[in-house]
């Protein structure tokens, strides 16, 4: 019989979440040429590393869809 799924299966979730988005702002947009240092994104990066996804998440998604690229799947809760 399976559990419902309740707040550390949400948390992970969304780690994995913040860990895509990660993955997709450092590999094409943080080191794309011309690119500036971002402070925002240096924050996102540094929450979503240090667990602090919901800080993270909305902040690497908006930088994403600003540099065109459609977010990945997001884990349902």
């Amino acid at each position: 019989m399976l559990a419902p799924a309740g707040p550390s299966d949400a948390q992970s979730g969304d780690a994995a979440y913040c860990a895509q988005l990660t993955l997709l702002y450092r590999r094409y947009v943080e080191n794309s040429p011309g690119r500036q240092y971002d402070a925002d994104a240096a924050i996102a990066l540094d929450d979503c590393k240090n667990g602090n996804t919901a800080a993270g998440i909305p902040v690497l998604e908006k930088k994403l869809l600003e540099s065109g690229f459609t977010l990945p799947e997001r884990p349902r809760q």
